[in-house]
């Protein structure tokens, strides 16, 4: 793996890629309030053992990228798409096979709508779809919604941490046992890296799509293929079969017993969807 910083439009964008350059590039996005290490490192080298050259990035105020004051960001969710090109720029990749989950799945529609002749293909794992009333689908679990309406002080480590273990513990499936003291420690060390969560809230701008992608997703043409949990408590499964039914010839694939996450249990599966579908470009 090797790190990089891309300085660009007065940006710091923070990078680490897999792989041999050589091979078809894979972008990897991540959700909301996550730094790019929530795509774990052996996800990252199993995919690059499939002969893949896979990067992912931290987002504006996650991990080692520019961060904001806590609610003034200065951003939307526009310029997060123009950033997932940013990226590629700063590797000098021309096209690219995207992967995207949660909110990362958003921003992958996005950049396939916006940029076609730069996305080989988009995989969107655990999402939305964008520019489409969603009203109608069953929403997020009452639990987790409950937990979301609590504010923590994010600069405290203690209190940040243990938030984020509840999170992620909601938000688990059925596919693997919950391990808290491990996902204790993966959270701290994510929190010291990234110097403390106080700006990443201001992700929440980012679900603000904007009029102007309203009904476009029939305008996607790029190969999509749509990885989702069974029980996803964030984004139930109706979320990904929707999506997949807005876009012709996407494929829908089901993760049992998973939850939103990216649970160990299924990375065999998901790294093999993966590499099938970026086979096509």
């Amino acid at each position: 793996m090797s790190l990089r910083t891309i300085r660009t439009d007065g940006l710091e964008l923070a990078a680490e890629a897999f792989g041999n350059p050589s091979d078809p590039p894979v972008l990897l996005i991540m959700g909301g309030m996550a730094s790019m290490l929530w795509w774990r490192d052996e996800f990252c080298q199993r995919l690059a053992a499939r002969d893949r050259f896979v990067i992912r990035y931290d987002q504006r105020d996650s991990g080692l990228s520019t961060k904001y004051p806590r609610g003034r960001p200065g951003y939307g969710f526009d310029d997060a798409v123009d950033d997932a090109f940013r990226v590629l720029d700063g590797y000098r990749i021309t096209k690219a096979h995207v992967a995207g989950f949660s909110l990362g799945g958003m921003i992958g529609q996005g950049a396939a709508l916006e940029y076609p002749e730069r996305v080989l293909s988009l995989t969107a794992i655990s999402t939305s779809p964008i520019g489409v009333d969603v009203s109608s689908l069953p929403r997020s679990s009452k639990a987790w919604l409950e937990h979301m309406a609590l504010d923590p002080d994010w600069s405290n480590r203690r209190e940040a941490v243990a938030y984020l273990v509840e999170d992620t513990r909601l938000v688990a499936g059925t596919a693997r046992a919950f391990d808290e003291a491990e996902t204790k420690a993966f959270i701290e060390r994510d929190f010291d890296r990234s110097g403390g969560y106080l700006s990443a809230t201001n992700h929440s701008v980012l679900f603000d799509i904007g009029k102007a992608w309203q009904n476009r997703l029939h305008e996607i043409k790029v190969p999509l293929l749509v990885l989702h949990g069974t029980a996803d408590p964030i984004f139930p499964l109706e979320h990904g079969a929707v999506l997949s039914e807005m876009v012709a010839g996407a494929r829908l694939v089901k993760l049992e017993g998973g939850g939103h996450e990216l649970n160990p249990a299924h990375w065999d599966q998901i790294v093999g969807a993966i590499d099938e579908h970026t086979s096509i470009g």
